[in-house]
Formats: C-alpha cells, sequence, structure tokens
C-alpha cells in the first residue's frame, strides 16, 4: 500500500484523542481485556530474569499495532481478539522479519537508556525501589531522595531518553505492516511524519495526561464526598485502563492521518471508512 507523509493542522491532536474514546465506547469490554491480557502478560514473563525484561520491551512495538489493527477492526464491525497481536507475523516472512528485528531493536534501546540513566544517578533509584520493597516508611524514603540531588538527573535523563527511544518507534510498525518499509525506514518515517505534524501530536500528548489527571481528580472528589476516600484508589484503576487502552486505538488514527488519507472527521456508523487499509 502506498503511504503518502501528510502535514495536518495541530487541531487534529485532538481529532485522534476524540475518535479514540470513540473506538473504545463501542467495544469497551473487548479492547480493555485486550489491554489486561496484555498486562498479564508482561507481569508474567517479568518474572524470567534477563530474557523476560528483554521480552516485555520487545513485544511493546507488537502491542502498539495490535490495538490499531484493533480500531480498525472495530471499525469494521468486528469484534477484536488476543490474534491482533499475532496477525502482523502472519504476514510476509520479510514483514515479520522486520517486526521481530523491530521488537528486537526497541528492547536493546529502553534497556541502554535505563542503564545510562541508573549510571547517572549512581544507583538511586534502584537503592529507593528496594526501600519501598523493604516496607520503610514514606518519611524515610523522600528522605533519601532530598539527600541525592543525583537522582532528580537521572530521572529527567531518564524521561528524556524515555521519548527519544519511543518517538522513532511510534508510528514504525505501522509503516512496516501497511506500508512494507523496512526497520531503519520505518524508524525515520516515523520520526519524520511526528515531527512534521508536531502540533498536532504534541496537542495529542497534552490532551490524553489533561484527561488523566482530570478523571483521578474527579474520582477523588467524588470518593471524598462519599466519605470513602480509599475508594479513589479502587476507581483509578479502571479508569487509568480505559484512557490508556483508548490512547492506544487512536494511534491508528495519527497513523493515517500522517501517512494516508487522513482521519475522518466523523467515524461510520457500522461499516469501515472507505479506503481504510485492511
Amino acid at each position: 500500500m502506498m503511504l503518502h507523509l501528510q502535514s495536518v493542522p495541530p487541531r487534529n491532536g485532538l481529532l485522534w484523542v476524540r475518535h479514540g474514546l470513540k473506538v473504545l465506547q463501542r467495544k469497551p469490554i473487548a479492547l480493555i481485556g485486550l489491554f489486561g491480557l496484555f498486562a498479564l502478560f508482561n507481569i508474567a514473563i517479568n518474572f524470567v530474569p534477563l530474557i523476560g525484561q528483554l521480552l516485555s520491551a520487545g513485544s511493546l512495538p507488537l502491542m502498539s499495532l495490535g490495538f490499531m489493527l484493533a480500531a480498525h477492526q472495530v471499525l469494521q464491525a468486528q469484534t477484536p481478539t488476543a490474534s491482533v497481536f499475532l496477525q502482523p507475523l502472519r504476514l510476509t516472512p520479510e514483514r515479520r522479519r522486520a517486526q521481530l528485528l523491530l521488537g528486537l531493536a526497541c528492547a536493546l534501546s529502553l534497556m541502554a537508556a535505563g542503564a545510562l540513566s541508573l549510571l547517572v544517578d549512581g544507583g538511586a533509584l534502584l537503592t529507593l525501589l528496594e526501600m519501598r520493597q523493604s516496607g520503610q516508611s514514606d518519611a524515610a524514603i523522600e528522605a533519601a531522595m532530598a539527600a541525592n540531588p543525583m537522582l532528580f538527573f537521572g530521572g529527567l535523563l531518564r524521561m528524556v531518553l524515555l521519548m527519544a527511544v519511543l518517538v522513532p518507534f511510534t508510528l514504525a510498525p505501522a509503516l512496516i505492516h501497511w506500508g512494507g518499509q523496512g526497520v531503519m525506514q520505518s524508524l525515520f518515517s516515523s520520526v519524520l511524519g511526528l515531527w512534521r505534524n508536531k502540533g498536532a501530536y504534541a496537542l495529542f500528548g497534552v490532551a490524553w495526561i489533561g484527561l488523566s489527571f482530570a478523571g483521578l481528580i474527579v474520582l477523588t472528589l467524588f470518593a471524598v464526598l462519599l466519605g470513602q476516600p480509599g475508594l479513589a484508589q479502587v476507581l483509578a484503576v479502571p479508569l487509568v485502563m480505559a484512557l490508556a487502552t483508548a490512547q492506544f486505538c487512536s494511534m491508528y488514527f495519527v497513523f493515517i492521518d500522517c501517512f494516508m488519507f487522513g482521519a475522518p472527521r466523523d467515524l461510520p456508523e457500522s461499516s469501515g471508512t472507505p479506503g481504510t487499509p485492511g
């Protein structure tokens, strides 16, 4: 399928968010179930030393593409299943190889970024995690944080490196799947597409952050009014899962708006959008 790099106005970032929420509204149980399934998979494989972390990080591109495929199926009035995570590996051998290499590159990049961050903070983050796991008080943890200024710089570097790693991998899986691009070309195209539409993508990110904070604030106020402050933590879990699922689904519209025919202004009621990729 031919792809065409397009420039879209910044307001389209809000359009992507709205479409992601609408897709979730159509198949909430199926889509949130996919998110929960992937979360359980990551929890399980992280119990395997070393290789588990590699598989967890390497599966992120396939997971992201899986939710794009799930959003596409919802637009076709279909109910997505766990097969969306394996569907990209069932195409041509060349595309399967490219997806696996992309996953390996993502895993190595994330692990390198984490190692560099730990080198900067001198292992302070690991120390804090050990303190929390050992059940030490919040006051002791806060004191340890205040006593180590390198923890801030390590955290800042970790955030910058994470953004630098994730941007190339954001649309790369879709570019391989629908565009047949190679690994390096897909990484370059992903950066180029997001940079050309940086206004829309920035608004897209800010909108999701704002929705998350607003939702948590509403839940907290609701729990306080009921006289059950602890209820907010319980309700926050499904809220976070729902918003994360909608965000992953909305990446489908980021892709088609930046590289294909443009995101529709309104979603179709039942059948798919004309020209939607298969």
